[in-house]
């Protein structure tokens, strides 16, 4: 049994039996990959999956067991790796963050600076997709956390660590006739158009979920992953926008004006998600303090290395970032390297 077969047959699993998909991540021939399955089934004396033909299209019961043991040698053999590199390299490494776009767009920028200054020598990664793609990426070990409302709570494979609370604001137009509407109502915003997030972004379930609870129907004209692109189509007169709150600042967004809606579509929470049996180096804790500060190491520690069985792991919420101003940036700073 070799190791490089376990990463095989794990990254075949992961990417839904496509041994052609798998094959291109793992940098090496279709065959190859195909060849080492089946000597490690010979070893093993068991078939790990169902074939048909030349085509795998399940995966057998013993070949479940197999698959879920793979998953931890590999993950303890990269922990392992971790250890290693944390006490040999404590202030140098890298330090891979997957999140949303409004995160990174709105909160982040507010932490790294004071990342950037104490840990000059760790160089930053941004991934950028929407909260499943979020999960997956930190599931899969592509990323160190993932950091969004969405998804990161409900996933078994992580622990997650509230760090930010926040409401929705409607934005208009400036002198719209709904801002000199109080307190704002639900049936009001069903009778304008209405721009706001994607599905799956920045509690948008919840906002469709009110509609519903009452009855009525939202007439959302266009969705967004961005919401410096909603406002912009707010500010041209195209319909009512629902954004973050993080996203609107009224010394910059002179076009529009905010109305809190918190008592309509309630209070959300933003969360870093680790995978459960991580080993993160110091400086990954400290990133996490920074994003929540009344987090603190020792109970971040004790909830990576004691989760809980239950799907999304978490501990006492913490405050809202906006409410601790970060130094200024450090002369020295390390590369940033930001992917869609």
């Amino acid at each position: 049994m070799k190791f490089h077969q376990l990463r095989y047959l794990c990254e075949v699993a992961r990417r839904g039996l496509n041994v052609t998909a798998a094959s291109e991540r793992l940098h090496t021939s279709q065959s190859g990959v195909s060849r080492q399955i089946q000597l490690l089934e010979e070893e093993l004396g068991v078939e790990v999956f169902v074939r048909n033909g030349k085509r795998l299209v399940g995966v057998t019961e013993s070949g479940q067991m197999i698959l879920e043991i793979s998953k931890r040698i590999l993950h303890d053999t990269e922990s392992l790796r971790m250890v290693g590199r944390e006490f040999s390299t404590e202030s140098r490494g890298s330090l891979t963050i997957a999140t949303t776009h409004s995160q990174a767009r709105y909160t982040l920028p507010r932490v790294l600076p004071a990342f950037a200054q104490k840990y000059p020598n760790v160089r930053l990664r941004l991934h950028q997709g929407n909260p499943t793609h979020v999960v997956e990426m930190v599931a899969s070990g592509q990323a160190n956390l993932g950091f969004a409302t969405e998804a990161i709570a409900e996933s078994k494979e992580l622990v997650s660590i509230p760090c930010l609370e926040w409401q929705h604001v409607v934005i208009t137009p400036v002198g719209h006739a709904l801002t000199r509407e109080s307190p704002l109502r639900i049936d009001m915003l069903s009778c304008y158009p209405l721009i706001t997030y994607d599905q799956g972004f920045a509690g948008r379930r919840r906002i469709d979920g009110v509609f519903q609870e009452h009855g009525l129907t939202s007439n959302i004209v266009l969705e967004a992953i961005d919401a410096d692109v909603i406002k912009t189509y707010v500010e041209l007169g195209m319909g009512v926008g629902i954004v973050a709150e993080i996203a609107y600042d009224p010394m910059r967004d002179k076009g529009i004006e905010a109305i809190g809606a918190g008592e309509l579509f309630g209070v959300h929470t933003t969360r870093v998600g680790i995978k459960k049996g991580s080993h993160p180096a110091r400086y990954v804790i400290d990133f996490i303090e920074l994003l929540a500060p009344r987090q603190t190491r020792a109970t971040i520690e004790a909830c990576l290395l004691n989760p809980s069985e239950a799907p999304g792991t978490t501990i006492a919420p913490g405050s809202a970032i906006a409410a601790t101003p970060c130094p200024p940036r450090a002369e020295t700073v390390p590369d940033f390297v930001v992917t869609p």
